[in-house]
């Protein structure tokens, strides 16, 4: 009986138990505490270019890559009116609760893109992204899609003689480059626009042929103004890179808006690497007209490279607006650089132009190289005491001319500077330098104060500069 009776005992025991083993495994079926989830890529991409109203469809999975089952509280868009469309596990809807996933199981997501192509407010690149909320963790999956009606340039190298025309613009996303020995040129009135992180790099040669009346526009690819206060924003993409071999580039009456980001290698709008090509080659990069301005980094950076500029204002960049750097051949004919500071801009350490014949990229490291460099009818000018660095090593050659300039300078004067009739220090009384209007006002030390030797017969706008020796890029009128 005492047998029977411990046997009793022990069933009864090993049965409370079992019963106490189901019953934390219920318990623990639920993840109700941290956990992960996963996507089956990275980004969801709509990979159409749109030629009509009309939407477009894809779909990707969320995975529940844990033993226990999940609930999912929230997918929802993160920007409200978005251009997407979600549909979760068959729930229609852009905030949709409570999806449950088994363990290591998945449900579909379909998202539908709903754009006009032909709606110029539209953005060129549409991004959103999808929010899943598990247990108060959120993850985050980033939808982009084609918006406007464009040519999209996507990882391309251009061969051969190729012209782009205005028929559409042309949105250049992750790079673009101009092989060796390939020409790419830009009709009038051509439109550029680049995504973010991209930019556009010319092994061979870049000719763009704005005119007075329809430029050829850099810029980046965010259209919904909304999103930076209705002002361009600095950094919106990278910038344009001229290659050591490159020879004979040309713009003319080109504006380079809002880049600099740093993309390519270098925070700069323009980067004129070093010149490799033979000597009385013409120079690498060749300006006429054109308007730099916004870039988050540098303006124009040239390391020991060739650069001639006529007419060109350069203005509100991040870095020194103009830096020759470790020599080059360079020449700046009635050109205007002006800094004051702007949007997510400060001017407060670095001046508006360097020019050295050495670059040190750290303090145990220089290299030099021969600088013959002239700034001619130009104005130097911004909020510094000093706007214009120039510096030597006596380990290379250094030439620099400063003629008839118009420039805010300190006293500091070295000996490799020839200077004939400058002006220094002297408010150029710009119509209005807030704004980016950088034409004289009456009574400007500028007017009339230029070398006729050097002046062009126009202006950047295009007006005769008959009988106007004036300094900078702009006659006064």
């Amino acid at each position: 009986m005492r047998f029977r009776a411990s046997l009793i005992v022990l069933t009864a025991w090993a049965l409370f138990i079992t019963l106490m083993s189901i019953s934390c495994r219920k318990e623990k079926k639920l993840l109700t505490t941290g956990g992960e989830l996963r996507f089956s890529d990275d980004t969801l991409k709509f990979d159409t270019i749109f030629t009509a109203a009309g939407s477009f469809t894809t779909g990707i999975l969320i995975f529940n890559p844990q033993n226990q089952e999940i609930v999912i509280s929230n997918v929802r868009m993160l920007n409200p009116g978005s251009y997407f469309n979600l549909n979760v596990d068959g729930f229609n809807g852009n905030n949709i609760s409570n999806i449950r996933i088994a363990p290591r199981d998945s449900v579909y997501v379909f998202a539908t893109v709903n754009i006009d192509p032909n709606n110029e407010r539209t953005p060129f690149i549409v991004t959103d992204s999808l929010v899943a909320t598990l247990n108060g963790k959120e993850f985050y999956l980033p939808f982009t899609a084609y918006g406007q009606n464009a040519r999209y340039i996507k990882d391309s190298v251009l061969t051969g003689n190729v012209v782009w025309d205005t028929t559409l613009p042309y949105v250049i996303i992750n790079s673009a480059g101009v092989a060796q020995g390939a020409t790419l040129t830009l009709n009038a009135g051509c439109r550029i626009y680049m995504h973010q992180n991209s930019g556009l790099v010319v092994f061979g040669k870049l000719i763009s042929n704005g005119t007075a009346t329809d430029s050829v526009i850099f810029q980046g690819d965010r259209l919904d103004r909304r999103y930076f206060g209705y002002e361009g924003y600095p950094g919106e993409w990278g910038g344009i890179y001229f290659h050591s071999y490159s020879s004979g580039s040309r713009l003319r009456y080109t504006r380079i808006e809002n880049g600099g980001n740093g993309a390519l290698g270098n925070p700069t709008a323009i980067w004129v690497d070093i010149d490799s090509n033979a000597a009385g080659a013409p120079p690498q990069l060749r300006m006429e007209n054109c308007i730099l301005k916004n870039s988050i980094g540098a303006g124009i950076y040239a390391r020991k490279g060739s650069v001639s500029a006529t007419n060109c204002l350069f203005h509100t960049t991040g870095g020194y607006a103009l830096a020759i750097i470790q020599g080059g051949r360079d020449t700046f004919t009635n050109c205007t650089f002006a800094n004051y500071g702007g949007t997510a801009l400060t001017h407060s350490n670095q001046g508006t132009v360097a020019i050295l014949n050495y670059y040190k990229p750290d303090q145990n490291t220089i290299y030099f190289g021969d600088l013959h460099a002239a700034l001619r009818n130009c104005i130097v000018y911004g909020s510094l005491d000093s706007e214009i660095v120039c510096s030597s090593v006596p380990d290379a050659a250094a030439n620099l001319e400063l003629n008839h300039c118009l420039l805010r300078m300190g006293t500091v004067r070295e000996p490799f500077i020839s200077f004939t009739n400058c002006i220094f220090n002297e408010d150029p009384l710009f119509k209005d330098k807030d704004k980016g209007d950088f034409r004289l006002k009456e009574g400007s030390p500028a007017i009339g104060k230029g070398n006729a030797l050097f002046t062009p017969l126009q202006d950047i706008a295009g007006s005769s500069r008959a009988g106007a020796n004036d300094i900078g890029c702009y006659k006064f009128e």
